[in-house]
């Protein structure tokens, strides 16, 4: 089955890195049917949007969005670009579920003492602390005032602890849940709550409960005994950027916004970002966004075309090849890639 795929190559490396994804996708055999569109920070100074009005009903006739990254703060501000595209789709398509996985690649040097880690990290993706909700007064005055409020619904926190549960289950039948319930007794005693309730429902999983920065300490000196790990939008972020660190930096960090019901498109990107100071060297690495082309493939079900991928990258890493950054251009690893596919 042909899927169609929404590419969004968006700002500075997005570009070379959607390109090499695609590339590598289609050279392991993957049935897909791209188009392309130029929403970026470039369309905003051109057009004053993102993307157009009907940017959304546009991608919803769409399997899959396969995103490069979006931001160019010298020209736009990120608290515009963000709210402008990357929130409004995963917010439009119910993609609660953030998934990133965190391992070393053969060949990949993380800055850890052991190589022995897999974490899955499940990162709710909706509402909690990036809700938006808030606003500011007063402003530019002495008396100014800026509230922010986190907003945790029981649908939305039993939904992704649910989700990272199942998760679990398939997995090594471990689950970590992170809060920080002793500071934040509303939200997160809340979160604490659902997770001993729905515990209940999965006995095979062992559930451990964890403050956010005890987690953080555990992932640089533990990582190894952690499975799977699931938090708040907020905290989510935070840890999926410390185990990009331990797995060998964001060339390597793939990520996946589910919808888990397939309502409406799932997007995938690299969390690497655009990265103005490195666009148009040619040295961005694309392995984080080949890793999340095959993770899309996972989620349409074309596991075999995504274990090529993995199987051709794992390869290419294990000679050397695109595991220092900024050492190996774009399309040298590229083709490394393609070389290992055929």
């Amino acid at each position: 089955m042909t899927h169609r795929i929404a590419l969004i190559p968006g700002d500075g490396i997005g570009v070379p890195v959607t390109q090499a994804a695609i590339a590598v996708a289609r050279a392991a055999g993957a049935a897909l049917e791209t188009e392309a569109f130029p929403w970026s920070c470039d369309h905003y100074l051109a057009h004053g949007r993102m993307m157009p009005e009907d940017g959304i009903d546009t991608l919803r006739g769409f399997d899959a969005i396969l995103l490069g990254a979006i931001g160019w703060p010298a020209r736009v501000p990120d608290s515009v670009s963000l709210h402008g595209l990357l929130l409004p789709i995963r917010k439009a398509f119910v993609q609660y579920a953030n998934i990133r996985p965190h391992r070393l690649l053969p060949g990949v040097e993380g800055p850890l003492k052991t190589r022995d880690f897999d974490i899955l990290c499940i990162r709710e993706n909706t509402e909690g602390e990036y809700s938006g909700a808030g606003g500011r007064v007063h402003q530019g005055t002495p008396n100014e005032v800026a509230v922010e409020t986190s907003v945790f619904t029981r649908t939305g926190v039993e939904r992704i602890l649910r989700f990272a549960f199942e998760q679990a289950r398939g997995r090594r039948g471990h689950l970590a849940s992170v809060t920080k319930s002793n500071a934040q007794r509303h939200t997160m005693v809340f979160w604490d709550e659902i997770t001993d309730q729905l515990a209940t429902e999965y006995p095979d999983v062992i559930v451990t409960r964890y403050h956010i920065d005890a987690m953080c300490a555990r992932m640089v000196m533990a990582p190894e005994s952690l499975d799977v790990v699931v938090a708040s939008n907020l905290f989510g972020d935070i840890l999926t950027d410390l185990g990009a660190a331990i797995q060998g930096g964001l060339g390597f960090a793939a990520s996946a916004n589910i919808n888990p019901d397939r309502s409406a498109p799932s997007m995938f990107e690299p969390v690497h970002g655009s990265a103005p100071d490195i666009a148009d060297q040619g040295i961005a690495n694309p392995m984080a966004a080949i890793w999340s082309a095959a993770m899309m493939l996972e989620h349409l079900d074309q596991p075999a075309p995504a274990a090529r991928m993995m199987a051709a990258m794992e390869a290419v890493t294990a000679r050397g090849i695109g595991t220092v950054p900024g050492r190996d251009r774009t399309d040298a690893i590229t083709d490394a890639v393609l070389k290992a596919l055929a």
